[in-house]
């Protein structure tokens, strides 16, 4: 199956997650761990390690979104902790015969892992699943339906407001930056034929918000996409503007488009799409001012259209007029089954996001709890916020930290204050590793649902 193109940031963000997803060799772990693996019956295959000073937990772990490799771990410096520490850690590659966004199969896939594993390595006296990224979702429909299998849950940058949020405001970003700056693809947004041209869509509309970054309109336009795809304004190896600053909010939001950002959710949607059998995402009826009104970056659009002596009424009702995406209902309906979560949870969860995620907005993390909320579940779940950066960009001191709260519920019944900011700051502190940024933050509703 071809795989996506990337550039820059997207680029970047494959490395990293390959490098969170691969880690270190067996031959490099076999000094402190016995590795194992094998192959379950859908041609997933399952990897696992376990120290000589097991100290009886194991951690389930969910990779994320990209090629359909066995991982059991979050990063090789992570998987090398965990291991001194004593845990044991197992985790499958999902179905490696379709698509990248392997929501079909990963679950199923995850849960045979811990089967393998108690019958080829041992029975844990724990288990903890732990997810990233499009793992994080996967991590969170374990935590609503291991019940007997899984004792309790940490979620990392996961993508658990679902497929179809995704799919619906990622569209809502690239209708409106076709519109103003590419409308010869403006009907090309969905239905993608291949990875190859989901990739050369990625490269148009990414020339296109280049392009309109010159002027003063475009930069409205362009932060108006920005806000309906929940962008974060804190760019890669820069300093967070300031709250009024919205032209400097601009920059940092379109410094993530021209990195490459499109070139990584283009492409995805190709897989979506591969993985639900069509287009799981539409606009028809949507209010595009509506949605602004919802969005946090509501004040900084309005600003700078102002600047720009835009009519953003006029750009609104263009958007809506326009907006004629259906979604085929087979499509849809296979992507809810298979691609939500928070409909319950059945074990504790503890949940860790950047607050400037640029792939997986942290605003995911809103829609989430209202959804667990609404499922009575609340008692169970807890977020924790790291002030930094990218997507999954978190230290090995701030992953063992959330651990170690999860332990603590586990080990009470309650979470008490071992989620608090100052108490996971503390507790990674004294680990003396790589440092932690937690921080007291509240994320903003997540704009662009239905």
């Amino acid at each position: 199956m071809p795989r996506p193109r990337f550039s820059t940031l997207a680029a970047a963000c494959a490395t990293a997650l390959a490098t969170a997803l691969m880690g270190p060799t067996t031959s490099a772990q076999a000094t402190t761990a016995d590795h194992y693996s094998g192959i379950l019956s859908d041609g997933a295959a399952w990897i696992a390690d376990k120290p000589a000073q097991w100290n009886g937990s194991l951690l389930l772990f969910s990779h994320g979104f990209g090629p359909t490799t066995a991982a059991d771990a979050p990063s090789a410096a992570v998987r090398q902790a965990l291991l001194n520490a004593g845990y044991a850690l197992v985790g499958s590659s999902y179905d490696p015969n379709g698509s990248m966004w392997a929501l079909d199969s990963a679950e199923r896939d995850q849960f045979a892992a811990l089967t393998a594993f108690r019958r080829q390595v041992g029975t844990p006296t724990r288990v903890i699943s732990v997810g990233q990224s499009m793992g994080g979702l996967i991590n969170a429909q374990v935590a609503r339906d291991g019940a007997g299998r899984v004792d309790g849950s940490l979620g990392l940058c996961g993508l658990v407001a679902g497929g179809v949020d995704l799919d619906n405001y990622q569209l809502d970003a690239e209708y409106t930056l076709a519109t103003f700056f590419d409308p010869a693809d403006a009907d090309k947004l969905v239905n993608l034929d291949s990875q190859t041209d989901a990739g050369a869509l990625a490269d148009r509309l990414t020339k296109a918000v280049e392009t309109a970054q010159q002027t003063p309109a475009g930069r409205a336009r362009i932060a108006l996409a920005a806000a309906y795809l929940n962008l974060a304004d804190w760019a890669s190896g820069q300093q967070p503007p300031a709250r009024g600053d919205f032209a400097g909010q601009e920059e940092q939001q379109y410094a993530w488009l021209a990195q490459g950002l499109l070139g990584f959710i283009v492409p995805a949607r190709w897989s979506v799409e591969q993985s639900a059998g069509g287009n799981t995402s539409w606009n028809t009826g949507v209010d595009y001012a509506g949605l602004l009104r919802k969005s946090a970056h509501a004040k900084q659009v309005k600003a700078l259209y102002r600047d720009a002596g835009l009519d953003l009424r006029n750009d609104l009702n263009r958007l809506t007029r326009g907006a004629d995406v259906t979604a085929d209902p087979a499509a849809m309906a296979q992507l809810k089954r298979t691609s939500t979560a928070g409909q319950g949870l059945a074990v504790p969860l503890l949940d860790i996001h950047t607050t400037a995620d640029q792939l997986v907005p942290v605003e995911q993390e809103s829609a989430f709890a209202g959804r667990v909320r609404r499922a009575g579940d609340s008692a169970l779940l807890r977020q924790a916020y790291v002030a930094r950066q990218s997507h999954c960009n978190f230290t090995t001191a701030e992953v063992l930290a959330g651990l170690h709260a999860v332990e603590h519920r586990l080990d009470t019944g309650h979470w008490d204050n071992s989620t608090t900011t100052a108490e996971l700051q503390r507790s990674a502190d004294e680990l003396g590793l790589d440092g932690a940024a937690f921080t007291d933050y509240r994320p903003n509703r997540l704009t662009g649902t239905r």
